[in-house]
């Protein structure tokens, strides 16, 4: 817990305010020296541009995400694509799926816009309503953080999974499904969020420069986002860059089991819920998404641990 905990009080905001760019120079500074961080967050990078330019690249292979290609598949093997490594060709890149012949680079892509929207989207989400609910928490009185920290603890009580499965079954089927994937996922995990901001604002709010604002006729509203939400910005961005992963997961669960997207639209986790039937016939239809979904989590959680020792006031920077 020493990483969410801020770097010595600040005369006041003024000399705050001019320190912040010297202190941004020298996280970025720590994280482009370090490799692994680099590498991951390249890898990020392109998945995001991937994700957003799908059309695009489908459309550079000359192929869609919906269309069947029956006539690449092997009836006599019960719809196995025909050729090796699951259909690769010079027309379908990554090889056809098996039982309906739809293109996998196609599905792929516009499954990463689908994983990472829901994910990116989520997160935000998820930090929107943490900090409302964490500075409420922590800058309110004592009755107003004992309502809301139980309300954290009751979110924080159900197992996430269960509740997410229990929400996907008894929401309305009009509204988006990536909408209402990101809406579940933020819904269920929201509180870590607000528990770890609720105790940094009741550290951050016994600084001198916040009891000088006070002394000097500031609302709480003005002391909430001038002189603690910028201690806030450390833990949360470690927050934000390790829930990323984790809702990708989320994500990719409740696709799995059913409870996700619905088919045409691709998600990786939608794929993986239709490989294991053809898992032996065409180990590729599993490799593909499930490579892409390894490595995407991987790059995000290199990148979140090295953001985090970017931040960490104790870190010295010499050699």
């Amino acid at each position: 817990m020493s990483l969410l905990e801020t770097e010595t009080a600040a005369p006041g905001p003024d000399s705050a305010t001019v320190a912040e760019p010297a202190r941004g120079r020298q996280v970025w500074r720590r994280l482009r020296a370090d490799r692994a961080s680099m590498a991951a967050l390249g890898v990020v990078i392109f998945m995001i541009v991937v994700a957003l330019a799908a059309p695009l690249l489908a459309a550079l292979e000359g192929q869609d995400a919906t269309t069947f290609h029956s006539e690449l598949l092997d009836s006599a093997r019960g719809g196995v694509p025909e050729g090796a490594l699951g259909g690769i060709s010079a027309d379908h890149w990554l090889g056809v799926e098996p039982g309906t012949g739809r293109d996998v680079f196609a599905r792929v892509v516009h499954g990463a816009r689908v994983s990472l929207g829901v994910a990116l989207g989520a997160t935000v989400l998820e930090l929107l309503i943490g900090l409302a609910v964490g500075l409420g928490a922590g800058l309110g009185g004592r009755r107003v953080d004992a309502v809301l920290s139980r309300l954290v603890e009751l979110s924080l009580a159900f197992p996430s999974l269960l509740l997410a499965l229990a929400l996907m079954a008894i929401v309305p089927e009009s509204m988006p499904r990536p909408l209402l994937l990101a809406l579940v996922i933020t819904a269920v995990n929201w509180g870590n969020i607000a528990r770890v901001t609720r105790a940094q604002a009741l550290s951050l709010r016994t600084r001198e420069y916040v009891d000088a604002a006070r002394l000097s006729g500031a609302r709480p509203a003005r002391i909430a986002l001038r002189e603690i939400l910028p201690g806030l910005t450390a833990p949360l961005m470690v927050l934000a860059a390790l829930k990323v992963p984790l809702n990708m997961v989320n994500e990719a669960a409740l696709s799995f089991l059913g409870a996700g997207v619905r088919p045409p639209t691709p998600s990786w986790g939608q794929m993986l819920s239709t490989s294991t039937t053809w898992f032996q016939a065409d180990p590729m239809y599993v490799i593909v998404p499930g490579g892409l979904l390894f490595v995407t989590l991987l790059a995000f959680s290199v990148l979140g641990d090295g953001v985090r020792k970017a931040l960490d006031p104790r870190r010295s920077d010499r050699a």
